[in-house]
Formats: C-alpha cells, sequence, structure tokens
C-alpha cells in the first residue's frame, strides 16, 4: 500500500501527529498494535486525563527537566492554550482548569478525549490500521521508504513519524518497539530508566497506611544527608511505599541514585508546613488543654487523620496510655520534630513497567527541534516519549506529546508535498 505518511504508535503523540498531517492535506495511515487507540491516554490522571498545564512557555520548559530546552520551539508553536483551543472549539471536548493549573475534561472521563480523537481521524481521512506491529523501517539511500510488518504487509511512505511512546505501561502499548525502530535508522538512545514512579521504602509501618492520601504535605528528598529537592502538594501511602502527585515528582530525580545505592534516599514528610515548630508546639499545647484528662493516643484527633495516629503514637515512643498532662516538654517537642519531618528510606522504585513515564530514549541531539526531524535519516521524524524528553506530573507530559507531535505532523505533510511536486515536476 502506497501513501504520503505512516504514523506509527496511536497514543496522545501518535494521534495529533496523523491528525495535523492529515489536515495539512497528506494522506496518512496511523498504525497501531492494539485493537484500539489512545490504550495509556485513557488511563491517565487516574482515568481523567490530564490533558495539559494551563502554564506560560517559561513554565512549561521549567517543569520539563528532560531536555526541556529541546522542545522549547515545539512549546512556542503548539503551547497549552493550544492545546485547550484544539480539544474545545475542533474536538468539542469542555475543559476545566484545576488546582496547580491542571487541564481536565469537564466530564472527569479520559474517554471522552480518546472518542473525540477518534472521530476527528476519522472525519479528516487518516487510515487507521489496528492490531499491527511495525518491524522495520524500509530505508533506500538514506531516505526512508515505508515499513513494514510483523504480518508482511509493507506501507510505502515518504515519511514516517515514530511516535511509540517508551518502555512503561506495556500492556498499553509501550514495549519499546520505537527505540529499535529509531535504531535500524542510525540513531543512538540514551539510556532508559523509571520517571514518574511510586517508591517502595523499607519502614514495615507504611502498609499500616495503605490508601492513606495526604493533602498539603511537603516531602523533601535527601541523598547522603543532602536536599535533592523538595515538593509540596499531595501524596498516597500503599502496600508498598508512597505515591501520589508529589512523590512521582521527586521519583524523578530520586530513582537514579536509589538503583545505583540502595537506601540511599530518605524522604521526609512535613505534615504541618503550613506551621512554624514554635507554632506546631503551640497548637500541639492547645489540643493537650483540650484533651487533658485523655491518653496521649486519643489526643491527636485534631491535628492527624484517624488512621495516621497509631503510627505516629508509635514512632514518637511516648507510651499510647500516658494521661496527656504528664507529657513532658521533650516528648512533646521531640512530636513535633517527628510531625515536621517524618522519615522514610526509600529502598527502590517501582519496575519500570510501572512508570507513567520512562526517561531516556532517542538522543534529541540527533533530532531537529523544530522539525523533530531525524539528524540520520530523511523523512524520519519522532514524537512523544520516544525521545528523550520528560517532564514533572500536572499535564506536561501530555503537552509534550502533543507540542512535538503537531511539529512532526506539519514538518512530514511538508516533506511529503514537496516530494509530490518534485514528482509531478
Amino acid at each position: 500500500m502506497n501513501t504520503e505518511i505512516v504514523v506509527v504508535g496511536a497514543g496522545a503523540a501518535g494521534t495529533i501527529a496523523a491528525l495535523t498531517a492529515a489536515k495539512a492535506g497528506a494522506r496518512v495511515v496511523l498504525i497501531e498494535r492494539n485493537r484500539s487507540i489512545g490504550r495509556k491516554l485513557a488511563i491517565t490522571g487516574g482515568g481523567r486525563c490530564n490533558l495539559t498545564n494551563q502554564s506560560e512557555l517559561a513554565e512549561l520548559v521549567a517543569n520539563t527537566p528532560g531536555n526541556g530546552r529541546f522542545l522549547y520551539s515545539a512549546f512556542q508553536n503548539f503551547d497549552a492554550q493550544a492545546v485547550m483551543d484544539l480539544f474545545q472549539n475542533e474536538l468539542g471536548v469542555r475543559l476545566k482548569v484545576e488546582r496547580g493549573k491542571r487541564v481536565f475534561p469537564e466530564s472527569d472521563q479520559a474517554r471522552e478525549v480518546v472518542d473525540a480523537l477518534a472521530q476527528a481521524l476519522r472525519r479528516h481521512g487518516v487510515t487507521l490500521v489496528c492490531e499491527a506491529q511495525v518491524s522495520e523501517l524500509l530505508i533506500a539511500d538514506g531516505q526512508i521508504a515505508g515499513v513494514r510488518c510483523a504480518d508482511g504487509r509493507e506501507f510505502g511512505a515518504r515519511a514516517v513519524i515514530i511516535a511509540t511512546g517508551g518502555a512503561s505501561y506495556p500492556g498499553t502499548g509501550s514495549t519499546g518497539d520505537g527505540y529499535r525502530l529509531a535504531a535500524q535508522a542510525g540513531h543512538t538512545l540514551t539510556p532508559i530508566r523509571p520517571s514518574l514512579i511510586p517508591l517502595e521504602t523499607r519502614e514495615e509501618w507504611v502498609k499500616d497506611l495503605e490508601g492513606l492520601a495526604l493533602t498539603n504535605v511537603r516531602v523533601s528528598g535527601y541523598y547522603q544527608g543532602k536536599v535533592l529537592e523538595a515538593e509540596f502538594g499531595e501524596m498516597l501511602f500503599t502496600s508498598f511505599g508512597v505515591s501520589g502527585p508529589v512523590i512521582l515528582s521527586l521519583s524523578r530525580s530520586i530513582a537514579g541514585r536509589v538503583l545505583e545505592q540502595p537506601l540511599s534516599v530518605v524522604l521526609a514528610i512535613d505534615l504541618k508546613p503550613a506551621l512554624s515548630e514554635a507554632e506546631l508546639d503551640q497548637r500541639i499545647q492547645r489540643d493537650f488543654a483540650k484533651y487533658v484528662n485523655k491518653f496521649f493516643r486519643n489526643a491527636l484527633d485534631d491535628l492527624l487523620p484517624q488512621k495516621l495516629i497509631p503510627v505516629v503514637v508509635k514512632l514518637s515512643e511516648i507510651p499510647p496510655e500516658k494521661p496527656v498532662h504528664q507529657i513532658t516538654r521533650e516528648e512533646r517537642l521531640e512530636l513535633v520534630r517527628l510531625l515536621k519531618g517524618l522519615q522514610l528510606t526509600i529502598s527502590r522504585p517501582r519496575p519500570l513497567k510501572e512508570a507513567i513515564v520512562t526517561a531516556g530514549g532517542v538522543n534529541v541531539k540527533e533530532i531537529h527541534p523544530k522539525t523533530m526531524a531525524s539528524k540520520r535519516t530523511a523523512g524520519l521524524f519522532f514524537a512523544g516519549e520516544v525521545m528523550d524528553v520528560d517532564a514533572y506530573t500536572g499535564g506536561f507530559n501530555l503537552q509534550i506529546a502533543f507540542s512535538s507531535g503537531v511539529a512532526a505532523g506539519l514538518a512530514a505533510a511538508e516533506r511529503a508535498h514537496e516530494a509530490e511536486q518534485s514528482r509531478a515536476n
């Protein structure tokens, strides 16, 4: 089958790349190894789909620690407002902006986003080929000539866009196929590693807190006694350790160090970041005065979530049945320090397959930043997570997918048109 552009991978980056190229007048075939498009997109944001973050250009770059400056042109040409305009005005998905400038569909349903993209692909004539795995790039005289699938089918093309995602959530189709295809075209890969991933802890007491979500806490990561970084927001205790937005953001700088030196990273959770130690001590004294005739274990109801109280009581080493009025000043100040720095030792990150985003991938030095075109093979383009680009949680990674997808789609369509004109002449 001859076409103009083949897009490999129908995730966020691939669908937008295919849609953009088709809108520019190109004939596009979108090849997806799953039965339908957007498998990973349908589970992002807890199934709500955090489409983007309503941030200015500088903020988008700053929240993309994985080669954010490489994406400057792509972000500039298709920013957060452009994403919102596309989905609201063209695709009919009503949006809302929540805390932290995170953008979601009003319906809180990722499926609405996926369905809107599928309809747009049909409307603009994109040929969707599902349950097909691209096994090989067809290259002739240093230029893309098409792709070959594992079942033997070939699709001739003047341009190919690789948008296969990373190596996380393999059940959604992100199995690292794009890395192999990029290598066929002469590209080198930055070693992949998990980014935005839950963390396992050494302490057994976290199991008692499974399912407990904490809001408005500050979590600091320490490596060999020095602060790596700190994040404010929400976190979640799990059966194996910790997760949630704050932990996922910290994991990017933590995961690599833990893999190299297990138990080298300690998290300190400030449960009351709005209060100084002195202010928290005063607050505890007021609570103790209120519950003066109660045991210590029954005097923290106003201060902490119920599920957290037994753990804090145990870690404080204050006898649980000690009357509040008998608690010493030293014991109370030790309780303050505990609440301002509840410590956890990180044993390891969860497996790469559980990472929300993969760091590493196709070396961006081998890609033109304005067009996402390969510097190794003419007619080859990249979009999304298959490249060595990654960002913090909060909608920034989908912004990368959309911005790079638009850049690749436009540039691939332009190449196809130029090739058609050249042939006609």
